[in-house]
């Protein structure tokens, strides 16, 4: 028996012992029900008012659900990035409630092979794919799946090159892009990460907390590829854009000031590799002076 194989077993007998695809099926019941609930709000003042989790890890599915119903004419088809196994993901309720079509993608191929035993993976139109993606691959990795299809949603999620990635994807413009970004770098400069297409988030600085793009950085893309800036999950890591052509009365574009929310969660370690629970502004300190690059002014700087 290899190592995989146990692995494999191990995770499939204790899914059975927990009851797993009961409290799945039970969550979609109660998923199902939040998300006609929240479609029936009509303007609201931030998208936190809509939050609601069953896959997510914070409650951007109900962000989703209320966009969605929003935007009637979206293509019903995504692409999600950094995935894992899929186990917690911001496109698996849509999958699952709304019947979508997509393509997810991440480094590990055990997270895909693991996706693709699950018992649920046959019944929805979802593509699994081992790729660590780069600037240099991005564009390809999408256009070859959609075959010119129109994508509905792009959500980038990977601890990393976030920014680079999104600039580089010129095949496909989606209705709605999520984002991640990381809120460390602040409200107000628009920076990311220098671009390394073997970047790994926990390489570059052992606290983990070095890594993607600022909410400003973002919002700076977003504008040059014609998208605006709707708001960010209260969790303070993911940011919504939609394509300007689809903004109506109630998804409207905000300002970064107004849409930036600080995180509390404290995932920062120490050298050791522990949890450390460092405050906002002891993570902000223990990057002073890393180099970051300035999307606006187009040059290095330090933070």
């Amino acid at each position: 028996m290899n190592f995989d194989f146990a692995i494999s077993a191990f995770q499939a007998f204790r899914a059975w012992i927990q009851g797993r695809d009961r409290h799945d099926r039970t969550a979609e019941i109660i998923g199902a029900l939040l998300a006609r609930s929240v479609r029936d709000k009509g303007q609201i003042k931030s998208l936190h008012e809509v939050e609601f989790r069953v896959f997510s890890q914070w409650g951007d599915d109900g962000i989703i659900q209320w966009l969605i119903a929003r935007l009637p004419g979206l293509a019903r088809t995504f692409v999600e990035f950094g995935v894992e196994d899929y186990t917690e993901a911001n496109t698996r309720f849509l999958l699952i409630n709304d019947n979508w079509a997509g393509l997810v993608m991440d480094a590990s191929s055990r997270n895909m092979e693991r996706l693709i035993r699950r018992k649920w993976f046959w019944r929805h139109d979802l593509t699994a794919k081992t790729c660590f993606l780069t600037r240099e691959n991005v564009d390809d990795s999408i256009s070859s799946w959609s075959e010119a299809r129109p994508i509905g949603l792009l959500h980038i999620d990977v601890d990393g090159n976030d920014y680079w990635l999104w600039h580089a994807i010129v095949f496909t413009r989606p209705g709605i892009v999520i984002m991640e970004y990381n809120a460390v770098f602040g409200a107000e400069r628009s920076i990311t990460t220098p671009y390394a297409s073997d970047f790994q988030r926990n390489r570059a600085h052992y606290s983990g907390q070095y890594f993607g793009a600022s909410l400003a950085a973002l919002a700076h893309l977003a504008n040059e590829k014609g998208y605006g800036l709707i708001g960010t999950n209260s969790a303070g890591n993911n940011a919504y854009f939609v394509r300007r052509d689809l903004l109506n009365a109630e998804v409207r574009e905000t300002l970064v000031e107004s849409a930036f929310t600080q995180p509390r969660f404290r995932e920062s370690r120490d050298s050791s590799g522990r949890l450390d629970y460092l405050s906002f502004a002891q993570r902000q300190a223990l990057l002073r002076g890393l180099p970051v690059f300035n999307v606006a002014a187009q040059c290095l700087e330090p933070f």
